[in-house]
C-alpha cells in the first residue's frame, strides 16, 4: 500500500471515454513511475463539477492521490471532461478554462453563473495565499496603519453621514 507521504505526483490529465482523471506518480526518490486512473462515476454533461471534485477527494481509494493536486487543477480537469461531453473541442475548452482562471477587475461577478463564480473564488483564494505575509516571513509587519491624503479619498453616498438616517 502506498502512503501519501511516499508518493509524488508527476503529471495529471484526463481520459474522456469513460470520463476519468489520470495521474502519473512515483515513489519519492525512486525513478519508477506508475499510472492511476480515477473514474468519474455517473458523470455526464450536466454533472456538477464541484460535486465531482468532492467525490474524488472523499473516495478512500483515490483521496491520497487527489489530495496532492490543487482544487483549482482538479476543477479545471473535470471542466475539460464536461466540456468535451457537451461537444466542445479540446482547444475551445482549454481557452475557456484559461479565461475562467483569470481575474478581470472590471468584470461584474454578481452577473456570472455559479460555476464561474466558484472558479473565480478559487483563483482569488490561491492568489491571496500566495501573496500572504505571515509572522516570520521577510517583510511582515504587525498592525500596519496607512494615512491617506484627503485628495485621494473619494466620497461615496453610501458611506457618508453619521448613520442616523437608518430606520429600524
Amino acid at each position: 500500500m502506498v502512503r501519501m507521504a511516499e508518493i509524488e505526483i508527476k503529471k495529471c490529465g484526463v481520459k474522456f471515454d469513460p470520463p476519468a482523471i489520470v495521474v502519473i506518480y512515483g515513489d519519492k526518490g525512486a525513478s519508477k513511475t506508475r499510472r492511476r486512473t480515477m473514474p468519474l462515476h455517473d458523470f455526464d454533461k450536466k454533472s456538477n463539477i464541484d460535486k465531482a471534485v468532492e467525490n474524488l477527494h472523499s473516495n478512500p481509494k483515490h483521496g491520497k492521490y487527489v489530495s496532492q493536486i490543487s482544487k483549482a487543477q482538479l476543477t479545471r480537469l473535470v471542466t475539460i471532461i464536461r466540456d468535451k461531453l457537451n461537444g466542445m473541442s479540446l482547444e475551445a475548452s482549454l481557452a475557456r478554462n484559461d479565461d475562467l482562471d483569470k481575474i478581470d477587475p472590471e468584470q461584474n461577478l454578481n452577473a456570472v453563473d455559479e460555476e464561474t463564480l466558484q472558479r473565480k473564488k478559487v483563483v482569488m483564494d490561491q492568489t491571496f495565499v500566495k501573496h500572504q505575509l505571515k509572522p516570520g516571513d521577510p517583510g511582515f509587519e504587525y498592525d500596519v496603519q496607512v494615512e491617506f491624503d484627503e485628495e485621494q479619498v473619494i466620497e461615496s453616498g453610501w458611506d457618508s453621514g453619521d448613520g442616523s438616517d437608518f430606520e429600524f
